[in-house]
């Protein structure tokens, strides 16, 4: 995580206010079984209880760049996310996982800083997201093959990574604190 934080040098500006408070269910399945990350408020909480981190790596080759770099941190995240079992955080946290925090902060290539924060938001099956904190990190590099019919007008390939911090917020301490977003 730290790696992460000193390559992304400036915070990309993602718009907070009007966001609902809960997070459009990934599929329909997720929306009958009641499943769907709902949104923290971070004027009230804040991740100060940390029990896990995660890294992952998207790379998006070929496509329709109008849509920035969401495509590769919707690998990201979810690459983040894949390879983990974290059966035991239901008891971690008070509260089970409705209470568990999720802090994400993606790393995009500046020639793509766009990242559609509601879409990247779906992925998540339950707990509380922080705002996601979208940085200047990722890169761009020729893949060397151009496709048109899969949208490409160039070789261009979108490379983000993704840092997600689990854990939950404990009124009373504000001592150990971990600002990922500052």
């Amino acid at each position: 995580m730290f790696a992460l934080q000193r390559l992304c040098s400036r915070p990309v500006p993602v718009p907070r206010r009007g966001l609902a408070m809960r997070v459009q269910p990934l599929s329909e399945e997720w929306a009958k079984a009641g499943l769907g990350a709902k949104r923290a408020d971070p004027e009230v909480e804040h991740l100060n209880r940390l029990l896990f981190v995660q890294c992952g790596f998207g790379c998006d080759q070929h496509g329709d760049r109008s849509k920035g770099s969401t495509v590769a941190v919707l690998r990201a995240v979810r690459d983040a996310i894949s390879f983990n079992s974290i059966p035991g955080i239901a008891h971690a946290v008070p509260g089970g996982r409705e209470k568990m925090l999720i802090q994400v902060r993606v790393g995009v290539p500046a020639e793509f800083p766009h990242v559609d924060v509601e879409e990247v938001a779906r992925v998540f099956p339950y707990g509380r997201l922080l705002p996601i904190d979208v940085v200047t990190g990722g890169l761009t590099f020729g893949c060397g093959r151009v496709v048109p019919e899969l949208g490409d007008t160039d070789d261009t390939a979108i490379v983000a990574v993704a840092a997600l911090s689990i854990g939950y917020h404990d009124p009373s301490d504000s001592s150990a604190l971990y600002p990922m977003l500052s």
